[in-house]
């Protein structure tokens, strides 16, 4: 009964008018700093989620979790190495490849990009790339004894290429002697499709037959290497390992980690900096709940001093002003809460349209691994952070509310 009578008095004391509008300023601005720091840090925090969300399955998606490449040779037994990862728990799937590196000309000079020669049927199972190109460039890559070749959407601008024209991709002639090394050769390709999956990949990748491939380096029935596909990426270090140190053949052992993994420690980097930076400007915003009720003590020290004098415990006036102080924070929290979701939800379209608006591109291709900024909002980052910056609004409110319920009756009423 003490507590809900202390309660509603905290209600009508955060709703009285104040005789000193400068009181009712200072609550304004702390509600307005917690509200916005609960929007902005939810904001930010789907927008990591996003990132993350898009590394996985876009980029991941299609660089391979893990490969097993020869080392000085070619792997001749690579179906001795696919059947060896089918038997490994936690590696989904297995393909051969053919990789080519060279040089292609564009206006102004040369640009280096990777071919990957590649089975279609065995690269369903390790990569999602066929989700991004028409059902025809991926046809195209069926058939094996031909010249096709698919770009990125990145690489085709830059070279100035649509599908039907060619291009000669050039490369050091490996079959000639040491002291010719740097003879190139040059191989033409018909552009068959173009792939779009935005980010640097699309700038510096082209898909072909892997038997083309193999024909053209003269490998025979050997190829590059094998791409691995796991179940879990986190454990892809330690099931590449294990399946490359079983090998009979020297391998190359890498997985996602060495060459994508700067990217999602950077995610983390910026998820932590974030959060605490923000949650530092929540802390800030319910500090200013301390000058709030401070004052608001001073302005209802006569109120204090009658109930005081009329029986109430000092616990339930230090109630009074805990339930004044939070309501700052439940009205922060909330309103925050609520534009945070709202723009985390939309905050794709908001980009697109702040681009369309300016004619900029916020993030470039040929800088981050996409070119759009993702979002995904998580419920329980919504609830962490309202219980965060609700939690620390009601600790701000602890020293002033206890200051009121030490305030001397007698002095209080002889002064009014």
């Amino acid at each position: 009964m003490r507590a809900l009578l202390a309660m509603w008095v905290g209600w009508r004391f955060y709703f009285a008018r104040q005789s000193n509008r400068f009181i009712s300023f200072i609550s304004f601005a702390s509600t307005a700093g917690i509200a916005l720091g609960v929007a902005v840090l939810i904001v930010v925090l789907s927008a990591m989620n996003g990132f993350e969300k898009e590394l996985e399955q876009r980029l991941l998606g299609v660089v391979s979790h893990g490969e097993l490449i020869g080392v000085n040779e070619p792997i001749r037994q690579w179906q001795s190495i696919v059947d060896d990862a089918n038997k490994v728990p936690g590696i989904l799937a297995a393909a051969p490849f053919v990789r080519m590196q060279g040089l292609v000309q564009k206006v102004g000079g040369f640009q280096g990009i990777t071919v990957l020669g590649v089975d279609v049927d065995s690269e369903e199972r390790v990569s999602n790339i066929k989700q991004f190109m028409s059902a025809d460039s991926w046809h195209s890559l069926a058939q094996q004894d031909s010249n096709n070749i698919v770009l990125g959407k990145g690489l085709a601008k830059s070279l100035g290429l649509k599908v039907g024209q060619s291009l000669s991709l050039y490369m050091p002639n490996i079959s000639q002697s040491q002291s010719k090394i740097g003879a190139a050769k040059s191989y033409r390709f018909v552009v068959t499709g173009i792939f779009e999956l935005g980010g640097e990949l699309d700038m510096s990748t082209a898909y072909i037959p892997m038997q083309y491939a193999a024909k053209a380096l003269k490998l025979g029935d050997s190829v590059s290497g094998v791409r691995i596909k796991v179940d879990d990426v986190f454990a892809a270090p330690r099931l590449i390992r294990d399946l490359g140190y079983s090998q009979q053949q020297y391998v190359y052992i890498s997985d996602w980690t060495r060459t994508q993994g700067h990217l999602y420690q950077d995610i983390q980097l910026v998820r932590m900096v974030m959060y605490l930076v923000l949650a530092l400007v929540i802390a800030v915003a319910c500090f200013n709940i301390v000058s709030t009720l401070v004052m608001a003590v001073r302005d209802k020290q006569s109120e204090i001093a009658i109930l005081l004098t009329m029986g109430m415990k000092k616990a339930s006036v230090m109630l009074i002003f805990v339930v004044q102080g939070a309501f700052n924070g439940v009205l922060g929290c909330a309103i925050g809460g609520v534009l945070g979701t709202i723009t985390a939800l939309n905050l794709s379209a908001i980009a697109r349209g702040i681009e369309s608006l300016f004619g900029i591109q916020l993030l470039s291709a040929d800088v981050y691994f996409i070119d759009f900024l993702p979002s995904q909002l998580k419920g329980g980052d919504v609830m962490t952070v309202i219980l965060l910056a609700f939690v620390m609004s009601v600790i701000a409110t602890l020293y002033p509310a206890w200051k009121a319920s030490q305030t001397p009756p007698a002095r209080a009423l002889a002064g009014r």
